[in-house]
């Protein structure tokens, strides 16, 4: 049976630029709102709900004389004034007197509040160049060696390049394979050809761990990575290959050795004592992330430390952004808890702050925070440009495309209870949830990850199957937003929880590497790279089953069509319907006609460009 678009039944609109005429407008401004509407759909009038400084307004919209596909949808519009900094609006359709609402979670009947309402930000854009970037994740210490002699600290415990991680013993977080800063230059080359354009590194502080995440010092590179003249070097190459570096900053905590923290022990009336939460009912004296008295957590009523973590002209945030360091953006570690302390919540103040600052210093800079469990008003627009998306994208992914033998580890995601086995409406429903709460400038402008440096690798996830595997690959290069691999991810690294999954690469003997894997990496990132429609298209939803989902990325230059499944699957699909037919199959088994027809007993993966019919 040929199935018909369950989305030609209803309207659609959103945040990308064939529904918003500027997504950056200034105060004052008019912009133009459009919604598709199927032939099918039965619509006398729509308008457009919005609020004019907290009062909902509305206003009619009028359909186009000359849309797009006439025999197929009618195009409304309507141009309205941005008098705010963010416009919250949602559409009411109305039939024979009846009303609808379109919001950002779909088309409904009942009323409803204005948690799911389309959101306009009147702001300067968002760094552009991330709409087209793919990110290369690298832990420092495990990616590549050099070779050159470092002095290295007596509490790093040496390990041989080819040894798997310890992970869980007295080891963890100092073992030291000597990964640096030089390895990374020197094999630039294959970052390169895989495509990606950009590397996001794990901290290069000086810190009490490998893992870098307690740092002692913000001021340097740490000498045993190359210290600043490794980076330097490195970024000089990387920029010739058109490859831009970004950082990983723990804004919510140091490392007890950290400069800062000493002299507010040395100091208890110094500028530094300040900048911890002090409390004699703890054992160790004060405030620690998650209790770790390694890890003592910042406190952002000191003024003195906002200068000095974002504010000041030579603080943190700012100094790595310019010359000589050039990098183009911060990773925030922890984001969600950065500035948070029972009663005190100073976490909204400190991520504008820092954005503030680094729109000062750099507006092309990325800020992406690390918040596992996303709240909306963590991307409210004017703080994270984007978050790494693991709720919205990484988890319920998991849970719709794992290997029936893989049980995630429930503490990755802060569950009590093992993740469920979720079917294809389970798994779009859980996206939806996390899309419709924030503005579309931030959920394309957020961090898409199969796994990272804290996670099982994905290779382990889908039980070592390269069908299924692809098809998450598919989904990590299609879906809105800035997709990032793990290194080694491409070439079939293995591991089962974090510290596992932290395993070097053997850069000696590239049989050992899964090559077929890295081959189908590379034509996907091509396809990410140089398709306008992921950059800068639309989602829209055409089929979703328990074993596979299919749907829409359109721009005003290309229409994609993406279909994958988790098993074997049988999928047809009529675009005579839609208005479209088969241009060019780019991945998958070859399509062409009116008609999309694919029947696999392995997982399907499936890119086409479509035009109109």
């Amino acid at each position: 049976m040929v199935y018909q678009p369950q989305n030609l039944l209803f309207p659609h609109h959103d945040g990308s630029e064939l529904y918003v005429s500027n997504d950056a407008p200034k105060i004052g401004e008019e912009v133009e709102l459009r919604v598709r509407v199927p032939k099918t759909y039965q619509v006398d009038q729509i308008y457009v709900r919005l609020y004019h400084d907290g009062e909902p307004r509305a206003f009619a919209l009028n359909p186009e004389r000359k849309s797009k596909r006439n025999s197929t949808e009618t195009w409304w519009s309507v141009k309205v004034q941005i008098l705010n900094p963010k416009m919250a609006y949602r559409f009411s359709l109305v039939t024979d007197g009846t009303g609808k609402w379109l919001t950002a979670a779909g088309v409904v009947s009942h009323d409803v509040s204005s948690a799911t309402d389309f959101q306009l930000l009147a702001m300067k854009p968002y760094p552009a160049w991330i709409r087209s970037s793919v990110f290369y994740q690298i832990f420092p210490d495990r990616f590549a060696a050099s070779g050159r002699k470092r002095d290295v600290p007596s509490w790093m415990v040496p390990r041989e390049w080819s040894a798997l991680p310890n992970g869980k013993d007295e080891t963890t977080g100092v073992e030291y394979y000597g990964g640096d800063l030089d390895g990374v230059r020197e094999h630039l080359d294959h970052i390169e050809e895989l495509g990606a354009n950009g590397i996001y590194f794990t901290p290069l502080f000086p810190a009490g761990s490998t893992h870098r995440y307690d740092a002692t010092s913000f001021d340097e590179v740490d000498p045993v990575l190359g210290g600043d003249k490794a980076l330097f070097a490195l970024q000089k190459r990387a920029k010739k290959m058109g490859i831009r570096l970004m950082g990983d900053l723990t804004t919510n905590h140091i490392g007890r050795g950290h400069k800062w923290f000493v002299r507010a022990i040395e100091h208890r009336t110094s500028k530094e004592h300040k900048y911890f939460y002090w409390d004699k009912k703890i054992e160790h004296g004060y405030v620690g992330w998650w209790g770790l008295a390694s890890l003592p957590k910042l406190n952002y009523t000191s003024l003195s430390l906002r200068k000095a973590m974002y504010e000041g002209k030579n603080s943190v945030v700012k100094k790595w952004l310019r010359a000589p360091y050039s990098m183009s953006g911060w990773r925030i570690d922890v984001g969600n808890m950065t500035g948070r302390n029972l009663e005190q919540d100073l976490n909204q103040e400190v991520m504008r702050g820092i954005r503030k600052s680094m729109d000062e210093q750099n507006p092309q800079a990325w800020l992406v925070a690390e918040n596992a469990d996303m709240f909306p008003s963590d991307l409210d627009g004017f703080g994270w440009h984007g978050t790494m998306n693991y709720g919205g994208f990484m988890r319920p992914l998991w849970g719709w495309i794992r290997h029936e033998n893989y049980i995630p580890n429930a503490g990755n995601f802060g569950l009590a209870i093992p993740m469920a086995n979720f079917t294809g409406k389970e798994f779009v429903a859980s996206m939806k949830d996390f899309s419709a709460g924030v503005p579309w400038r931030n959920f394309v402008s957020s961090m898409l990850l199969l796994n990272s440096h804290d996670t099982a690798r994905f290779r382990n996830v889908v039980g070592i199957d390269l069908a299924r595997h692809t098809a998450g690959l598919t989904l990590l290069m299609t879906y809105p937003g800035v997709p990032s691999m793990f290194a080694g991810d491409e070439v079939g690294l293995e591991g089962e929880w974090g510290e596992d999954a932290r395993r070097t690469i053997n850069w000696d003997d590239k049989k050992t590497w899964d090559n077929a894997l890295l081959a189908t990496t590379q034509k996907l990132v091509k396809i990410r790279r140089t398709s306008h429609a992921l950059s800068e298209g639309g989602l829209r939803w055409l089929q979703i089953e328990d074993d596979y989902i299919v749907f829409l990325r359109e721009s005003k230059e290309q229409t994609l069509l993406v279909a994958v499944s988790r098993n074997g699957a049988d999928i047809s699909v009529d675009l005579a319907a839609l208005g479209y037919k088969v241009s060019k199959t780019l991945f998958g088994p070859s399509q062409s006609g009116l008609l999309i027809k694919v029947k696999s007993q392995q997982p399907i993966s499936l890119v086409l460009t479509l035009t109109s019919n």
